[in-house]
Order: structure tokens, then C-alpha cells, then sequence
């Protein structure tokens, strides 16, 4: 039996169970995204969590214990099937339920596909091994796993009919992705450095005397992290004031979503700016009460319209 949404038949129940999946994968493992997509409608909140169902198996996959080349060849095989759902050959009888619900989103809401390329190719810049020499460097990384998952959303959200500058809606989406992405670089120091990463740009860290990397809950010797730490927190600011620009563009209820999930991540950088050394010793995260604020803000329009009149007013 088919559910409707807007009084349209919107999907079977092979489709529906493939949503529930991929909505248990969004709220076991990405709690500040998930707080976000809850303010969204029903069929919104499906397509929001395929996308990230699919995205999260990507990250998983270079992320793992597994060897580079079997990473690379798990990778050509997930390339392949984003290739068949984009030629509409995954039904909803399809024993991957992640393929079910990316394929039936991706027919209801005009998902740019290609996204999920970007992703995979900066996943491999990962499995390769690359570090970034200048903020361009890092910046087109930071495109690749974040700005493409902005513009995928945007996807799903699109822009109010009349929208000033709707144009420009998917450039705000990646730099919004941007800044997010610049967040967890700044949170997951220590966690990156003890696997092996790096991605601080090298000439950042070697301007705050912090080239030696991060492997102790204390700043290398003689360096000012806090410094870096402020250096890289100014420039999340001005992406996210860059990305916000995209709100006034989205309906109410998308709107929220994405000034929830936003605010989270900028709440988080606050966090870090007030005391840069916490994220050598662990995680830096919110609360769950601290992050169902932030989305009921969101939903109630608070948010919304004070990051409005803060855009205007740069504007002016």
C-alpha cells in the first residue's frame, strides 16, 4: 500500500522500507545531520536521508581497515552503481535499499547525480594520501566531500519560485558545505593526526610554528595554536556568512533544516574558539539539548530571519 504526500501516490512499500533503512543509518550515525532533516516534510526527509545513506557508505569505505586498493576498487564499484541508478536501472526490488531509496529520491526531486562523483573522487584524494600545501589546495578537497553534499541538498530543498539571485543557489550550498566541512577539519585535529591525516593547509600551520603536527593533548612546542586555531575559525566565519545567503532562498521548513544543521556546526565552532587546546583532548560536541535548541529555532523562524538581517545588512 502506497502512502501519499500532497494527496499524490508517492511510494510502494519496498520504497518506503528502503527510507526506513536509510533513516536508521542517518540517526545512528549522524546526530547533528539528523536533527536537521527531522524539521523537513516527509518525502524531503526520505530523499535527505538516502543521500546521506549513500554518502555515508563512501565515507565508510575510506575510512575503513581495508588495504588502498581494495578501497579504490570498493570505490569503482560504488561509482558503478550511482551509474546505474542514474540510467534508471535500480527498481524498487533491488536487494540494496540504499540503491531503492537513492533511485526513487533521485526521481522525485532533480538530485544533481553527479555529486556523488565529487564525493567519491575526494575520498580518493583520502585513500591516496594527500595533504594540502595552501587553502586553494585544501578548498577544492573541501568541495569534493562537502560542497557536492550542499549542492545534492539543494537538490532536494530547491528554491522558492521568485527567489532573488536563485542563481547563485548552488554556489551558496557548496560554500555553506565549505564551512561545515572546515568545522570538522578543526574538531577532528587529534583523530586525524593519530590516523595518519593531515589537512591543515601547510602553509597555515607552518606560519603558527605548528608543522611538526598534532600527537599529544598539548600544542607542539613553541608553536601558537591557538592562533592557527582562531586563523582557520575566521575563516569558517566568513564561509558560513557567504552560505547562509542561501536561506532566504529555501521554503520555510527546508530553510530550518539548513539553518539547524548550520547553526550546530557553528555553535561547535564557538566552542572551539573559546578554548582551541579542547580539541587535542577529545572530541568537541554539543549536547543533545544545546542541538534540539538550535532546530527549534529553526523551525520557529528565529535563526532563519537574524541570519537574514545579517546578510542584508553586509550587503548594505
Amino acid at each position: 500500500m502506497s502512502r501519499t504526500v500532497e494527496g499524490q501516490p508517492y511510494a510502494s512499500a519496498p520504497v518506503l522500507a528502503a527510507y526506513s533503512y536509510c533513516e536508521a543509518v542517518t540517526g545512528q550515525q549522524a546526530r547533528n545531520f539528523a536533527y536537521g532533516i527531522r524539521l523537513l516534510p516527509t518525502d524531503k526527509r526520505h530523499a535527505m536521508s538516502a543521500l546521506y545513506a549513500f554518502s555515508r557508505r563512501v565515507d565508510d569505505i575510506g575510512d575503513g581497515p581495508l588495504t588502498p586498493d581494495v578501497k579504490r576498487a570498493r570505490l569503482a564499484d560504488t561509482r558503478g552503481l550511482l551509474g546505474r541508478i542514474r540510467a534508471g536501472a535500480v527498481d524498487e526490488d533491488d536487494t540494496d535499499p540504499v540503491a531503492v531509496a537513492l533511485a526513487h529520491a533521485a526521481g522525485r526531486f532533480p538530485i544533481p547525480l553527479g555529486g556523488f562523483d565529487e564525493l567519491i573522487d575526494g575520498v580518493l584524494m583520502d585513500v591516496r594520501g594527500e595533504t594540502y600545501e595552501t587553502w586553494d589546495d585544501l578548498r577544492t578537497y573541501c568541495r569534493c566531500v562537502a560542497g557536492a553534499i550542499g549542492r545534492l541538498s539543494l537538490g532536494v530543498f530547491g528554491t522558492q519560485p521568485g527567489a532573488r539571485n536563485a542563481e547563485r543557489a548552488p554556489e551558496y550550498a557548496d560554500t555553506l558545505g565549505l564551512a561545515l566541512q572546515l568545522t570538522n577539519i578543526l574538531r577532528d585535529i587529534r583523530e586525524d593526526a593519530a590516523n595518519g591525516r593531515s589537512y591543515l593547509p601547510s602553509d597555515d600551520l607552518a606560519k603558527f610554528a605548528c608543522s611538526g603536527g598534532f600527537h599529544s593533548s598539548t600544542p607542539p612546542a613553541d608553536s601558537d595554536f591557538a592562533g592557527l586555531v582562531h586563523f582557520e575559525v575566521r575563516r569558517a566565519r566568513a564561509l558560513f556568512a557567504e552560505g547562509y545567503r542561501l536561506l532566504p532562498m529555501l521554503d520555510r521548513r527546508s530553510g530550518a533544516c539548513v539553518a539547524a544543521m548550520a547553526g550546530i556546526y557553528r555553535r561547535l565552532l564557538d566552542r572551539i574558539e573559546r578554548e582551541p587546546e579542547a580539541v587535542l583532548r577529545g572530541r568537541v560536541s554539543l549536547p543533545g539539548r544545546e542541538k534540539a535548541y538550535v532546530a527549534v529555532r529553526g523551525l520557529s523562524g528565529i535563526d532563519t530571519r537574524h541570519i537574514s538581517r545579517q546578510t542584508v545588512r553586509r550587503r548594505v
